[in-house]
């Protein structure tokens, strides 16, 4: 029987974008509360019984997104009406390189906390990324990836 651990620890940041090839509202400029929710296993649990600390998940995770995504424009770097603007008006702002979709946004997290978490023996399992209350995306780890 394998047996496997996790622990989630939920990351809460406020950002902005658009999606150039939405066909309706989300090609305007517009807001989220987005949530992250972190899953994380190990090879073993720490001395204190625990994948690793919550307050971990938050200082490594959470300091990457105030760092980066926590009240910035996220934009398509294709995207140079809006990339003109933002650097004209001095905004904060991220450059990704393809849609910021929800799906995209979760792939891309999950991959930057898997890079975060790495050197800590900690495998990110699955980011889900609450773009509304009610619509998330999810990113599953290729397992092949983790050794």
């Amino acid at each position: 029987m394998v047996r496997i651990i996790t622990c989630t620890r939920k990351l809460e940041f406020d950002y902005g974008h658009r999606l150039m090839n939405h066909e309706s509202k989300c090609a305007h400029t517009h807001g989220h509360r987005g949530v992250a929710e972190i899953t994380c296993s190990a090879e073993s649990l720490d001395r204190a019984g625990r994948v690793i600390d919550f307050g971990d998940i938050k200082k490594i995770v959470g300091t990457w997104l105030d760092e980066n995504w926590d009240h910035a424009f996220i934009f398509n770097e294709a995207d140079a009406p809006i990339r003109t603007f933002l650097v004209n008006e001095n905004q904060r702002r991220f450059q990704f390189p393809t849609e910021p979709s929800a799906e995209n946004l979760a792939a891309f997290l999950g991959e930057k906390a898997q890079e975060l978490l790495r050197p800590r023996g900690i495998r990110v399992v699955h980011v889900r990324l609450y773009e509304t209350p009610n619509g998330y995306a999810d990113w599953y780890t290729d397992n092949s990836d983790l050794d």
